[in-house]
């Protein structure tokens, strides 16, 4: 494994609304992922989820003020590093940028459990995603 230095730095949101998490398709469609990409220069980690969550799903909302943690993963002989936010969505467009190359896909806790195969990010957000959902359950009953 390189060092911390020879990594690719990149963003992710992990959006949430009533109690459901979004999901995209990878570029090529196999995969369901969450919206992450590259952190430009003179741009935060926030600011890069924040784009990206816009650019391939169509989302507008709000981070949480710290990221809940990052992962690894390995891509054609290369290391990321992924930094991700809790994103509350507030605005879910029907036209967005990457519109015609994704689909969007609201799944519940489990549900995102079922289509993710990066175990680095599923470890990640486990306890996240559950905390939301029970979180979303109270407020439901209220």
């Amino acid at each position: 494994m390189p060092d911390s230095s020879e990594y690719l730095r990149q963003a992710a949101a992990l959006p949430f609304r009533r109690g459901r998490v979004c999901l995209i398709t990878s570029r090529n469609g196999r995969r369901w992922i969450i919206p992450k990409g590259w952190i430009e220069q003179g741009q935060t980690a926030g600011e890069s989820a924040l784009q990206e969550a816009w650019e391939e799903a169509g989302l507008t909302g709000a981070l949480e003020s710290e990221p809940i943690g990052s992962y690894l993963y390995e891509k054609d002989g290369r290391t990321y590093h992924v930094v991700v936010f809790v994103m509350n969505v507030t605005s879910v467009a029907q036209d967005w940028p990457e519109r015609e190359i994704r689909q969007r896909s609201w799944v519940s806790p489990t549900g995102f459990f079922d289509r993710i195969d990066d175990p680095g990010l599923v470890e990640l957000v486990r306890f996240t995603l559950l905390q939301h959902a029970d979180e979303h359950a109270a407020l439901e009953a209220s």
